[in-house]
């Protein structure tokens, strides 16, 4: 006769063998921070690079002269929704905590001061009048929906979840229903969980292949980003030619709110995530390649440039930026981005602490070992939301 397992017994056996199961990277804290730093400063940096030259060229490749980069042009992005709005999501969090809910997200969205554009101000203009996320971001209510304004805000969520990327979907989702859904929300997941990548991974096409695992593999975001990719290999060395196919089959893809301007102004998400992907696989690790290939592509040619060097600035860290262009920072690093209380000085605490607790609620932990504080963090793979219709 065999002897049966206690029901007890048995559930006590197959949850230690599944806590054993689970696998931990460790992350010392001295390295997140150097590389969280350079997330942020490879965003102003880029933002910067490309502000002179934002629309100049549309529905073509910009071959015009770009100005000589000075170290205080770095001083431009003080100014730039590209990173006031994230800032004022991470206020929130400060605020509120992370089981932050959709209405404090949506008040603290509607008592904002700063200008915005498109999904955004469409988004805040219908929390103020009482139409709360997720709502907010819908396509009946927001004709903008799959229009780029997420996905130039996003990198904080990947900056504050190192390896963790059903976090950052989790927050990218909460705050981006403000504004955006269907592929407008899928942009910002897809580069949030580059960043959360970007802390382990040095191989940027393994980091974009990580970001596309975050969103519906179906979804027209998610196609255009693997014909980028297939185009890559096969024109590894002319990004024009993947540009030319790129523009042929997505440059009028009608989900952006602009994409049939007869002037060819187009800011729909996946478009200019086609175009952050450029300069990230075609600069090679290449920081100015990276910034200049994203902008010479067109359209929205600050954020996407300001994408493409906050992600390769997480792989390199702040350290690992070209001299050149970090030198402006000092200079600026106590001064507070517009309309909100951070400077640049203040951002390595406040994400740290809340990278921390991200950590933690993951099934992580803070240690320290050898008098050296490493982060604990488990392995962590993305599960992409449903596909919306």
């Amino acid at each position: 006769m065999k002897r049966m397992i206690p029901i007890a017994l048995l559930a006590c056996i197959l949850s230690a063998g599944a806590a054993s199961a689970v696998q931990y990277r460790q992350l010392p804290v001295d390295v997140y921070l150097d590389k969280m730093k350079g997330g942020w400063a490879g965003q102003m940096i880029g933002v910067s690079f490309g502000a002179p030259v934002e629309f100049r060229s549309n529905g073509m490749i910009d071959e015009g002269e770009f100005p000589p980069w000075k170290p205080d042009r770095v001083s431009n992005s003080l100014g730039q929704d590209d990173v006031y709005v994230e800032l004022s999501f991470l206020e929130a969090i400060e605020k509120y905590g992370l089981d932050i809910t959709n209405e404090q997200v949506g008040k603290s969205f509607a008592e904002t001061k700063f200008k915005l554009w498109h999904a955004n101000k469409q988004g805040r203009e219908n929390v103020q009048k009482g139409i709360m996320p997720p709502e907010s971001g819908m396509r009946k209510n927001n004709p903008h929906y799959q229009d780029i304004d997420l996905q130039i805000e996003a990198d904080l969520f990947g900056l504050i979840n190192p390896g963790l990327p059903k976090s950052s979907n989790a927050q990218a989702e909460k705050f981006g229903r403000i504004m955006n859904s269907g592929d407008g929300l899928y942009g910002g997941m897809f580069i949030a969980a580059m960043y959360a990548d970007a802390f382990f991974e040095n191989d940027v096409e393994k980091v974009i292949r990580f970001g596309l695992r975050a969103i519906p593999a179906w979804s027209v975001y998610a196609q255009t980003i693997r014909d980028v990719l297939r185009w890559h290999h096969e024109n590894p060395s002319d990004w024009r030619a993947t540009w030319r196919l790129v523009q042929d089959k997505w440059g009028a893809h009608p989900s952006g709110y602009c994409s049939t301007d007869p002037k060819g102004f187009n800011i729909d998400a996946s478009l200019n995530g086609a175009y952050v992907v450029m300069g990230l696989l075609y600069g090679n690790g290449d920081f100015v390649k990276t910034m200049e290939i994203a902008a010479r592509c067109g359209q929205d040619s600050d954020c996407n440039p300001a994408n493409a060097a906050g992600i390769l600035g997480t792989i390199l860290g702040y350290d690992g930026i070209p001299d050149e262009f970090t030198s402006g920072i000092p200079a600026i690093s106590g001064k507070q981005f517009a309309y909100v209380k951070y400077s640049f000085n203040d951002l390595a605490p406040v994400c740290s602490m809340v990278a921390r607790e991200n950590v933690k609620r993951a099934g992580g932990s803070v240690k320290v070992v050898d008098g050296k504080e490493i982060l604990f963090i488990p392995v962590e793979y993305p599960q992409a939301p449903k596909l919306e219709k």
